[in-house]
């Protein structure tokens, strides 16, 4: 295991007043040499379990005299804080690097697609500091974030972002950019994953979701539609978010409008249609991602139509095979996080941050629900999508 300088600072300043027993092979090299019988489990944990002084103690290492910090977001994958400077608040990131394992390559496109938006004009955080697996990032003031859309209005807030997102990226060459993570949206590698997952069974789960796994099979024809249009050259390449949820919106304090889009780990070549797919999953679902009352679990037609309102609104770029394929990439991209749940849950939650045993299983269930909800209305989905554009 190679250690930063960053990690090694803090965590040789942990040894010195802490004894953390829990072992790890990976730590052990270090602190054998330094001090001996002293070792370090999972450093993340650690920046919670001792206290926000060791976020602290990275920011500083980073160049930042920083008084005070504090976790920040509700993000799956990294561990954010807030950490208030002298000149004002930044952010502290730790990328997970089991997930971004070419954390360079990722740094790279942001600070490229960061770069050009702000070439043209574009309100966007810049990264301050790097030195994987930290980072510090710019705090954008007068902003918020939501986790939930709140209303139609916002809907249509959160398409016209995304939709300009991908607009003012439409001239940027997709080729400049690595893919940050291989097959991310590649809804028959996903499945594939899943029958992996099924088949070897690890934590003898495979018998709690017959149904789950039943419904799998009624999509997988479809699965390869996007991919093969793409094959075909009838859908582009084009650069995308890839993941499209209102809380990676930063809106006005005051006004609500949208100033930026931000959470740049994911942007790479891909399909327009993931991005859109991936907020009507998000943005017309009626309940949160993991409730377990399905009763609760539909696609709101209200706040399908804002979006895509909001979203051709700014994207011109679109052509004839994309407006057509705009409501299946919503079932599509639906399906696709679905079997993501379903297939990390039978390998033993691994991927996903859980609360409870079944938190995965129950994820998987309500985008299963959102699926058949979109398919119900899907003759009035359409029509919404033609008197749009």
């Amino acid at each position: 295991m190679t250690w930063s300088n960053a990690t090694k600072y803090l965590l040789a300043k942990i040894a010195r007043t802490a004894h953390i027993t829990r072992e790890d092979a990976g730590c052990q090299e270090l602190f054998k040499t330094t001090h001996p019988g002293v070792y370090i489990f999972n450093f993340s944990n650690l920046c919670y379990n001792l206290g926000m002084e060791n976020a602290i103690e990275i920011a500083k290492h980073l160049g930042f005299d920083a008084t005070s910090a504090k976790p920040f977001g509700s993000g799956h994958i990294n561990d954010t804080f807030k950490v208030v400077t002298s000149s004002g608040p930044v952010i502290l990131q730790k990328i997970n690097t089991d997930i971004f394992k070419d954390a360079d390559g990722m740094m790279d496109n942001i600070k490229k697609v960061s770069d050009y938006l702000s070439s043209i004009g574009k309100t966007t955080y810049k990264v301050l500091a790097y030195e994987k697996p930290w980072r510090v990032l710019s705090f954008i003031d007068g902003a918020h974030s939501v986790d939930v859309i709140e209303d139609p209005a916002q809907a249509f807030t959160a398409g016209a972002a995304f939709g300009a997102f991908q607009n003012d990226l439409a001239n940027f060459k997709a080729s400049d950019l690595i893919e940050t993570i291989p097959k991310f949206h590649n809804t028959l590698w996903r499945l594939e994953e899943l029958d992996t997952a099924a088949k070897a069974d690890k934590l003898d789960r495979l018998k709690n979701v017959e149904a789950e796994m039943s419904f799998v099979d009624k999509y997988r024809s479809q699965a390869g539609k996007v991919l093969k249009l793409m094959d075909e050259g009838e859908i582009p390449v084009r650069i995308t978010h890839n993941d499209t949820k209102i809380n990676n919106v930063m809106l006005d304090d005051e006004t609500g409008d949208a100033i930026a889009v931000v959470d740049l780990d994911t942007v790479m070549p891909g399909c327009a249609l993931y991005d859109f797919g991936d907020m009507v999953r998000t943005a017309t679902a009626s309940a949160a991602e993991d409730e377990k009352d399905l009763s609760k679990v539909y696609s709101k037609i209200e706040y399908f139509e804002a979006l895509v309102k909001g979203y051709l609104s700014q994207a011109k770029f679109l052509n004839e095979a994309e407006v057509e394929n705009l409501v299946f990439s919503g079932i599509l991209i639906t399906f696709t996080i679905g079997i993501r749940f379903l297939a990390d849950y039978l390998a033993g939650d691994v991927y996903f941050k859980t609360d409870y045993d079944d938190h995965n299983l129950v994820r998987a269930r309500t985008q299963f629900k959102m699926i058949e909800s979109i398919e119900d209305q899907r003759s009035e989905f359409e029509r919404i999508v033609q008197e749009s554009v």
